[in-house]
This record gives structure tokens, sequence and C-alpha cells, in this order.
């Protein structure tokens, strides 16, 4: 499947018309045999067969089914097919090696790989441009198969990550001549000129694990990204797009395309270089047993590996190759092997560490290559998780039941897979199911949930809020959960920093509409997630941390800008109505890319006069230039001592509707200025048309009394200010119990 298949064909054509017939055999009846044949036919699951199935194919392992995906094995020419007639020459390929070592320039290596039928003078000429102006034209001549042209860059527009500047693209074109001076064939890339690699260097706490810009260290704030459709047809360039566009716009700045998928369409890539997107590309193993021992299978992985270098190399959104997901967890993998299913570390070491390094070393050599995630480069190999090196995946929280506390105790310093399930919003459900269905423990309902099952979903809701009052409500509580439980994990590594340089949660999007952890669902809606997630990854952020058994909370502030900013922090403690107990603002030198404790609150006394009812703590931190950073720590006694937690929504006493009031204002682009005033606390305020999909500037947010916040609403349809009052529903916290 991630093959280019290219065969002669002149000898066999004849005048007039010619056909071409292609014989696909059953994958899963193939896999399903060999599964058998390798001891692993116990592990055949009707729905998910994704335990023994995708490894021993090269094809999509997910299509078999996951514990998000829904099994649907597909089969056919899933990409274009063309003929291509040439006489003299054409070109193959193209590498572009880029020196930054000079300051003020770039210099620029083109070697061209040239196919030739006849043996005659050819010329290379290559045209280099930004924003349709030539920077320059540069040629040679072809004596030979890859002869290189070189071209220097002056004032160099560098490409960077999201944020964190500008992504110039300049356009290279590539011309085969003849030697008359006629096009004989014609290569188009688009690069940014940039350095970014991945810095392993012995620190304070073992090896760092970070990547690095132009020479600027940053932070990597993201997602994964599984296949966007189960039938991968469907896939557009605009929805590409939009999914790319949406992570951009919650400060996102890099994406692990994750080993069980493919290797995406041309489409995603430049979006992703167009927005600033990082790639963490794997190789397309999802985990379990792959038959490492065939010679065959063995061969084709390194053809498939030369083609898709080749393929992505000149992208400049390509941050590291990845040998493989999670195989390197489990017992999977023994010395030597002597259980049916099993492999070798010696045939896996083999491929892993040594064939695909040397493909990624030598036809992209700007770029690292990473054997498996997770990966300990360091002490035993099995320790998958060591907190001293590497990159984890943490998943003790959901898979372990842990609670979202737990994030907080670890060190780990770069995690590339964590995260907690939600189920869809109400739309997405209502368009799969009938009345009868809409219970989370439905048949339908289960079907849509591929995991441990919807009640951990509601073990953990339960644990952090009150029982929902209808299916609709628990429907969006359960994302609030799963926002939340983000949230502890991102902040606290972001306020570990520089030790952890990177959080990329599990998931950005789905395939199907189905009960998981996306932060996007299949229809392209944003659950609560993805809104937090334009607060939580901001480049300035305030967060606190509480501590119930000393009554104090710490106030730290974090900072992924590449310079210093002054800006001013202010601290509110009010009680569960909204009135003032304590305030005070401090003025911050904030450090270029740092985090730092600013000051810890002292609220013995405030917690011992509002015991029962508990207490508010609003943040807020605001710099030139910058949106205003808010955040909010609840104050609640624990039910259960000595077993201390952080305080708990459910335990608040919110007596009564927050008073809640809208005013709406047209835009002239037909969006709707939403602004929202309160009587009282209302936390996680969300908004929702009740016939139409909407864009919201912000959404699951918490206000307060005297501080009105403006959420900018974009309809799907064209309505009237009168159509979308009517439409407009404002709900918060208190309503999913009330």
């Amino acid at each position: 499947m991630f093959r280019a298949w290219e065969w002669d064909i002149k000898e066999l054509l004849k005048p007039g018309e010619n056909s071409i017939e292609i014989v696909l055999a059953s994958a899963v009846k193939f896999c399903e045999a060999l599964a058998h044949k390798r001891g692993l036919g116990h592990l055949l699951y009707p729905n998910k067969i994704y335990a023994a199935i995708p490894g021993m194919m090269r094809k999509e392992p997910c299509n078999f089914g996951w514990d998000w995906g829904i099994k649907a094995v597909t089969c056919g020419i899933w990409r274009d097919i063309r003929v291509m007639a040439f006489d003299t020459a054409r070109l193959k390929n193209i590498t572009l090696a880029q020196d930054h070592s000079a300051r003020g320039k770039v210099g620029l290596t083109i070697h061209s790989e040239i196919e030739r039928l006849r043996d005659t003078d050819l010329k290379l000429r290559a045209t280099i441009q930004l924003d349709g102006q030539t920077v320059t034209t540069v040629e040679c001549a072809a004596n030979d198969t890859r002869p290189p042209l070189t071209a220097t860059i002056t004032d160099p527009q560098l490409w960077w990550p999201n944020n964190l500047g500008q992504q110039p693209l300049y356009e290279i074109t590539v011309e085969l001549l003849d030697a008359e001076g006629s096009t004989l064939d014609t290569l188009h890339k688009r690069i940014g000129l940039r350095t970014l690699r991945l810095d392993r260097q012995p620190d304070a706490w073992g090896e760092s694990f970070r990547f690095v810009v132009n020479g600027v260290p940053f932070f990597a704030k993201g997602a994964n990204w599984v296949p966007a459709d189960a039938v991968q047809s469907r896939m557009t360039p605009d929805r590409y797009r939009a999914l790319v566009r949406d992570a951009a716009a919650v400060h996102m700045n890099m994406l692990r395309v994750w080993g069980g998928g493919l290797y995406e369409e041309d489409a995603f890539y430049d979006a992703c270089d167009e927005l600033g997107i990082c790639v963490w590309q794997e190789f397309t193993f999802g985990g379990g047993v792959s038959p490492l021992d065939d010679p065959a299978f063995r061969d084709s992985v390194i053809a498939e590996a030369h083609g898709q270098v080749r393929r992505l190399r000149h992208h400049p959104c390509l941050a590291l190759w990845c040998g493989n997901n999670e195989m390197e967890m489990g017992d999977q993998l023994q010395d030597q092997p002597s259980e049916p299913g099993k492999m070798s570390w010696k045939d896996y070491r083999e491929l892993f560490d040594k064939q695909l390094a040397r493909i990624v070393g030598d036809l992209h050599p700007g770029c690292d290559y990473w054997p498996s995630s997770p990966h300990s480069p360091h002490g035993d190999r099995r320790d998958y998780n060591n907190p001293t090196c590497g990159d984890a995946h943490l998943w003790a929280v959901w898979h372990e039941g842990k609670p979202f506390e737990w994030y907080r105790t670890c060190p780990h310093g770069f995690n590339s897979e964590f995260g907690c399930q939600s189920l869809r919003e109400p739309k997405t459900v209502h368009s799969f199911t009938h009345e009868d269905d809409r219970n989370i423990a439905s048949y339908i309902m289960e079907q849509h949930q591929r995991s441990h099952g919807n009640a951990r979903i509601i073990e953990y809701m339960l644990a952090w809020f009150r029982m929902p009052n209808s299916f609709d409500h628990t429907l969006w509580l359960s994302q609030v959960l799963q926002g939340m439980s983000i949230k502890y994990a991102v902040e606290h590594w972001r306020r570990s920093m520089p030790r952890g340089m990177g959080t990329l949660y599990w998931q950005l999007n789905d395939c199907w509409p189905v009960a998981s952890w996306s932060s996007i669902d299949y229809h392209g809606r944003w659950k609560a997630l993805h809104h937090m997630a334009r607060h939580f990854f901001a480049p300035l952020l305030v967060s606190g941390v509480e501590d119930v058994g000393k009554e104090t909370v710490e106030v730290h502030v974090t900072s992924d800008l590449l310079e210093m900013i002054d800006a001013e922090l202010r601290w509110d403690v009010t009680d569960i109505e909204g009135h003032p107990i304590e305030q005070g603002s401090q003025k911050v030198a904030v450090g270029a890319q740092s985090s730092n404790l600013i000051r810890t609150l002292d609220l013995g006394h405030a917690v011992q006069a509002h015991e029962k009812r508990g207490l508010l703590v609003w943040l807020e931190l605001e710099a030139p230039g910058q949106p205003t950073s808010r955040n909010m720590v609840f104050f609640a006694r624990p039910v259960r001592r000595p077993r201390v937690f952080s305080p708990r929504p459910k335990h608040l006493e919110l007596s009564r509707s927050p008073g809640l009031e809208t005013l709406i204002t047209p835009k002239g682009n037909g969006s709707f200025d939403v602004t929202l005033t309160t009587a009282r606390p209302a936390l996680w305020v969300w908004l929702e048309l009740k016939d139409y999909d909407a864009g919201f500037s912000d959404n699951f947010f918490h206000l307060r009394p005297g501080s009105p916040v403006t959420v900018n609403a974009q309809p799907t349809g064209q309505l009237t200010t009168e159509s979308f009052a009517e439409q407009l529903l404002v709900r918060s916290l208190v309503d999913t119990y009330r």
C-alpha cells in the first residue's frame, strides 16, 4: 500500500486501445492465515482484530480496527495511476541540501537523478522564487546521472514553527533541457529555509530530548494525528487543511503522524508547511508483531522507506523520522523467541536501529531518526518510559484509572502520548442514533466505543462532577472532564521547562464518529478540550498549583516567547457567589522561554471562613501584544481525608443559576459578537446553536461578575440577528445537574 510501483510497459503495448487489469487478493484472509501460521490466531477478534492482524503486511494497520477505529479493511487502488512517456531523458528525483553555516546567506545544493534513453548533451536549470519573485537562476551541464546545481540565497527568509515566526516558502523549479534548450522534463518543490534537529545532550536530569529550529530550542506543543477518515479516498485537500488550521489555531506547533496509520497525502504536509506545524513522522508500524524474519517482508519495508523519504524530505515541516509506534512495549520482543508470535531483538534491531536509520541518514541527512516511540536510549531498553531520557507514553490516567493529579508526579521530559476520552457532542451523536438509543449504555452507543467502554468515562466523571441530569449534559460534561485532564498534564509539563520540552496529547482527530481521545470529532466539531487547548498552549501562560494540606496556591508564569516581556500578574480570591475576599497584583519580568514560580498565596484564613462552600482563585496575566492568559484554581475541602486530592468542582456548593445574560452584536462578515455577563461565577460557560454548527473564538471558559467576555460566533449558515438569538444556547456547569 505504501509503495510507488512502476513498470516499463512499452513492450506490452499494442496500437489502438489498451487495458490494464489488476487483481487484488483479500488482505484479511492473507493476514488471518499468516496470524494462524505464526501462532496468533487467539488474538483475532470480530470487531477489533488489531492485536494480531495489522503487522502481517504493509497496509494501513488501523484499517483492521483499533481502540478508537472501526474495522473497515479497504481494497483497491488508492492513489493515481498514470502512463509516463519519454524518449530522451527524464528527471526521476531531486535532492535539496541546505547549508546554513555562513551568516546572512544560505547555500543550496540540488542533486538531480536523471534517467537517460539517449546519449546526448543535456543541461539542468533551477529557478528559485519567493512570493512570485525570482531570487536566482542557475544552470549546469548534465553529463552524469546526478549532477549538482549550487545556488546562494542572500538575505534568506527563515521558516519557523507556529507562534515562533513566519513560514516563508521558496519555490524551486528544476528543468531538464536538451542541447537546443528545449524543456524535456520539470520538477517542482517547495521548501523552507531552516535547520530543524532533535537535540540530545547530557543535562542535569540525564539526557535532553528537545527540538531545535534555526539554533533555537523550543517547547513542542501539539497532538497525535490519526487517519482522518476510515475510507481514505474521501479525504480532500480542504479537509486536511481545515484540521491542520484548527491545530495551528490553538497554538500547536507539532503533530505526531502515528505509526498505525499511513503516510498522508501531499496536501497534509503542504498545509503543515504553510501553517508552521512540525511533523513527527513514523514509519507505518502500529505496534504488535510483524514477520521481521521474512526477507521478502523486510525488502518491501526498505523499498517503501526509500520511496517515502524521497517523497517527503523537502517539506520544511518534517522534524523527525521515527521507526514505529510502541513495538518496544510489551513482551513481543525476546532475545530468543520461544513462543509463537514473538519477534527477536536481533531482527528488530537490524531493521529499526540500522536499516531505517541508514536510509534516513543517506536520503534526508538534515533530519534525525528515532527508532521507536516510546524509546529509552540508555539503560534497559525495556524501561521504555525512563524519565531521564527519550520520550514517554504515559497512560496511567485512563488505562489504569489513576487520578488526574497523577500527572503532577511525572518528571518525563518529552511526553509523546497520553490522554483521556470523552463522548461526542449531541449533534454528532444524534446523527447515528434514534431517540431510544440515547443512553450511553445502549447497544449503539457502545458500538461507537472501542476502548474500555463508557463506564470508565462515568467513573472519572463522578470523581469530579455531580451526576448529570440528562443524556445531552452527560455528553457535554464528559468533554469538560477530558479537557480538565489534559490541562492538568500540559500545564504541569510546561511548568517543568526546561526539563520538560514537549507534550503531544492523544489525539487530534477521528476517522469516524466514535467515543475517543480526540479534541476534534469526525465531523470537524471542536470538543471542549480543543477550546481549552487555546489557553493551556498559549505562548504566555499563568497557572496555579493548589496544596490542600498547606492551604496555599502557587502561581507560575510560563513563556515560550523568544524575548523577555514585561507583564502584570493579577489574582482575585472570591467565594463561590463572587464576593471578593483577597486580591493583588504584581509586575513580572517574564524571561524568554522560561517557567517560574512567581508567588505563593496563603489562603489559610479564607479557607477556614469558607470551608463548607469553597473558594475560587482567579488568575490573570496581561502583557503587550499577547492574549491575556486567564486561569482559575478551585479550593474546596475534599470529603475524604487523609487521601487528599485536588479540590473537586462537585464539592463547590453552587446553589443557583449564575444569572447569565447576553448581548448580541452582528458583524459584517456574517458572524456575531456575543458579550456575556453574569451575576455570580459561572463555570465552564459554553455556547451552542440549536440547529447549526458554528466556530467560536472561545468556549468552555469561566465567567465572573464584573468581567464580561465577548465571544465571536461564526455560524455555518446565514442568520439574521433575530434567528441567531433564537438559535443561541448558553449554559454552564450548574445546568448539568440543577
